[in-house]
């Protein structure tokens, strides 16, 4: 009896998973690349505006009348590179979310070079909206050149999980951020195999990012004690509280959006949001300046180090700086300004009852705000959670998170359709 010796081949979805590993893994390390070599730019460009510049001028780097002259200036600069670069950066902020259809290539060079700018100057926006945009776009171009019976979708995902990778620091944050998206897209395939791809590029993001610049999001917070019945009323009335601090963010971003539409020029509303972010920032403090990264360390580094009308303050006013900056033109992404924010909230709750544990108030309230201003709930509670790298708060994390998604499901988004009304 004639016996088949051949090996028997993969499966199809096996072999088609394999075929991705390698675009996969260079998308994620030219995504990581990106974002780094973007991040060092406008650190060193940081230091020069805010240091070397007023030492040599003999003023308070971040004096308040430094901090206005500042701002405003980055708002005209800004304003006259979007007038000039090819596609004027790219369209309107306001109406881009985190995870966008690519952009022409040629509109790239100007979008990071003023994503520099508004990191630098003290912008209170993030690097994560341009940066995937950027890496979207140029994924986007190179993949249907060298690959062009590849289906789009797949650039697109492979680009948004290697930046999202890079800027957590885990590939766990880009499967958890697409998943959602996935979950809502119609298409054949089990999730996982959807997927693999982008938490391969997520992977790959991930380890460049954490080898060559070993970023943290850690606090550093007071170890949490354990759970209390009381806790759990904490935790909801905290992260309620977040909440509404991002939905009243949400309802006035279309109407300062409109304020600043109506002075139909983008050098005139940058530089006059530049002025607005300056003045915030001499009311904040200048901890309220810049994506709020580094800034949040600081405050969590000294939790009684201020009153809670000073942590409450500074959370007001970062929220309505990154509404201000959001809205006028400056390009960036939301997700860090909204941390300092659901920081400072937690750390005021925590100064009013000092029973409160820190680590629990402070990451409730980053769970409150950031579901309000993304509306991503699995984005949401990673980011909360691996703030204070706790798994005792998972389980209050999760309760807390009902009634929060409970205010925010259903209202308006903090991202606008281009004639200017608030998407749901």
């Amino acid at each position: 009896m004639a016996t088949d010796s051949a090996a028997p081949a993969a499966p199809a979805p096996a072999r088609r998973l394999l075929l991705l590993i390698v675009p996969a893994l260079a998308v994620g390390v030219a995504s990581a690349l990106i974002l780094l070599g973007v991040s060092l730019l406008a650190e060193a460009f940081q230091d020069v505006l805010w240091e070397t510049l007023p030492d040599a001028l003999s003023i308070g780097g971040y004096s308040s009348l430094w901090m206005i002259v500042m701002l405003t200036a980055i708002g005209l600069v800004t304003g006259l590179v979007v007038r000039a670069v090819p596609g004027r950066a790219g369209p309107d902020p306001a109406t881009m979310g985190l995870v966008d259809p690519p952009l022409p290539p040629l509109v790239v060079p100007g979008l990071l070079v003023v994503t520099v700018l508004a990191l630098a100057g003290g912008v209170s926006l993030g690097p994560e909206n341009p940066i995937t945009a950027a890496n979207i776009a140029l994924a986007f171009w190179a993949g249907r050149r060298l690959v062009p019976d590849a289906p789009a979708e797949l650039w697109l995902g492979l680009a948004a999980a290697g930046t999202i990778g890079a800027l957590f620091g885990t590939p766990v944050a880009a499967a958890l951020i697409l998943s959602e998206t996935l979950a809502s897209t119609p298409g054949a395939g089990a999730l996982w195999d959807r997927l693999f791809g982008p938490l391969a590029a997520g992977a790959a993001g991930s380890l460049t990012m954490t080898l060559a610049a070993h970023p943290s999001f850690d606090l550093s917070l007071p170890d949490y004690p354990g759970p209390h019945w009381g806790d759990l009323l904490s935790a909801v009335v905290i992260t309620s509280a977040g909440a509404l601090l991002g939905l009243a963010a949400v309802y006035v971003f279309p109407l300062v959006h409109r304020g600043f539409r109506a002075l139909r020029h983008p050098v005139v509303a940058m530089t006059a949001g530049g002025l607005v972010l300056g003045l915030l920032g001499a009311l904040g403090g200048h901890l309220t300046l810049f994506k709020g990264l580094d800034e949040v360390k600081t405050l969590a580094a000294d939790p009684d180090g201020w009153s809670a009308g000073e942590f409450a303050g500074m959370a007001v006013v970062k929220t309505a700086a990154l509404v201000i900056a959001a809205t006028c033109g400056f390009r960036g992404g939301r997700i860090f300004p909204a941390v300092f924010s659901g920081v400072a909230l937690g750390l005021c709750a925590h100064a009013l009852v000092d029973a409160v544990p820190v680590s629990l108030a402070v990451t409730c309230g980053v769970l409150g705000i950031l579901l309000a201003i993304t509306r991503q709930g699995w984005l949401s509670l990673f980011t909360a959670a691996v703030l204070a790298s706790d798994m005792d708060l998972i389980p209050l994390l999760c309760v807390a998170t009902l009634p929060g998604w409970l205010l925010v499901t259903g209202r308006p988004l903090m991202q606008l359709r281009e004639d200017g009304t608030p998407m749901r």
